[in-house]
């Protein structure tokens, strides 16, 4: 993943954490414009990750980015309680320096592919 001058592609793993099924069988990827199999590499390396831990995608997405500066607090949106006891849960799960290693060696060596938001969403963001 390159992360450029963007704050935005580091939230790139979080968002890409929601989609668990192969990308081929999952109908909601449809709304994602541009997703491709490359995608699913880093989808599937924080799943591995999380099944490891006993913690979901997301919980090692946002473990991730905590782990990458003292000052990052990540701030997840939801509007489901059970998705924000989830976001909290994230704070206790340790990644190791190989377990960051291997999300960092396979988040760059891949350019994400695809709008961060479905067309109609992204309009709805006041950007």
């Amino acid at each position: 993943m390159k992360h450029g001058s963007s704050e935005e592609n580091l939230w790139r793993p979080l968002v890409l954490t929601r989609c668990r099924r192969p990308w081929n069988e999952d109908k909601r990827l449809k709304v994602l414009k541009g997703w491709t199999k490359v995608n699913q590499t880093l989808v599937d390396l924080l799943g591995n990750i999380a099944e490891r831990k006993k913690a979901t995608p997301a919980q090692i997405a946002l473990a991730w980015l905590q782990a990458q500066k003292p000052w990052i607090v990540p701030i997840p949106g939801t509007t489901k309680l059970h998705r924000l006891k989830e976001n909290i849960g994230a704070a206790s799960v340790e990644l190791t320096s190989d377990d960051l290693r291997n999300i960092d060696d396979t988040a760059f060596k891949i350019t994400v592919q695809g709008a961060r938001y479905p067309e109609k969403l992204e309009q709805m963001t006041g950007r």
